[in-house]
């Protein structure tokens, strides 16, 4: 649905057969994030690789496990296979995330940098106490200032991927297996869901769609899909 919707915005903005060149390369750690208080965020420790993408001056971003460096046309970008090829899904994704800010269709492409993921983590206080009462959050996906703000606020339990964080203790929680806690955690005990915008890039975000309650998600990876598939995202120091 995803690659689809683009081509139809590809399409109608009469952008599929131009020769306008995409950049795309990975981002070194202080690149993407700066000089941050904490050194445990997972493209710090080498567990992702932030991609950027620019297009005519604009710029789109995508979390991945899988980095590729690229060159080419928008043309090319659609022909990638997205399913199989987790590579060529997060070339698509920073990309796609590039066309859109530079059409006007989406915002906040660019991650946060320096003292701001702390203070975003802190807004997600302010967040969560105006729009929820007293949920129990399940937070997906590793992000240490998030989880050690929301973990004084809230009753909150945490799933990862990452066989290094799982079974471990956090800031006070225990991190829960991604796979095999999903079930009980997400769709049995959580009232809402803080998801990171990465699991687009892992293909594990049909998990949390139309799930019967409220899923925000967070991060720069999802800020086009966010538009095209109408969920919910919150990430606010971006630019």
């Amino acid at each position: 649905m995803i690659k689809e919707s683009f081509r139809d915005l590809v399409i109608k903005n009469n952008l599929y057969s131009t020769d306008i060149k995409i950049n795309s390369k990975a981002l070194s750690a202080d690149e993407a994030i700066g000089i941050t208080k904490r050194k445990d965020f997972p493209i710090i420790v080498g567990k992702e690789v932030m991609l950027q993408a620019e297009y005519l001056g604009s710029y789109g971003q995508a979390f991945t496990d899988a980095p590729s460096t690229f060159e080419g046309t928008i043309e090319d970008i659609l022909d990638f296979d997205i399913i199989n090829n987790r590579h060529s899904r997060g070339l698509f994704i920073a990309s796609m995330n590039a066309v859109m800010c530079k059409l006007g269709l989406t915002e906040n492409t660019i991650h946060c940098k320096n003292e701001e993921p702390e203070l975003c983590a802190k807004k997600f206080i302010d967040y969560i106490k105006e729009n929820y009462n007293n949920e129990k959050i399940a937070l997906v996906g590793y992000q240490p200032a998030i989880l050690e703000a929301l973990s004084k606020n809230f009753d909150i339990r945490v799933l990862d991927l990452n066989k290094d964080n799982i079974n471990k203790s956090r800031y006070g929680v225990l991190i829960e297996d991604g796979t095999k806690d999903y079930e009980e955690v997400v769709l049995k005990w959580a009232d809402c869901v803080l998801c990171t915008g990465s699991t687009l890039c892992n293909g594990s975000i049909i998990n949390f769609i139309d799930i019967g309650k409220d899923v925000i998600f967070f991060g720069t990876t999802i800020a086009g899909a966010s538009k095209i598939l109408g969920l919910k995202r919150a990430c606010f120091y971006s630019i």
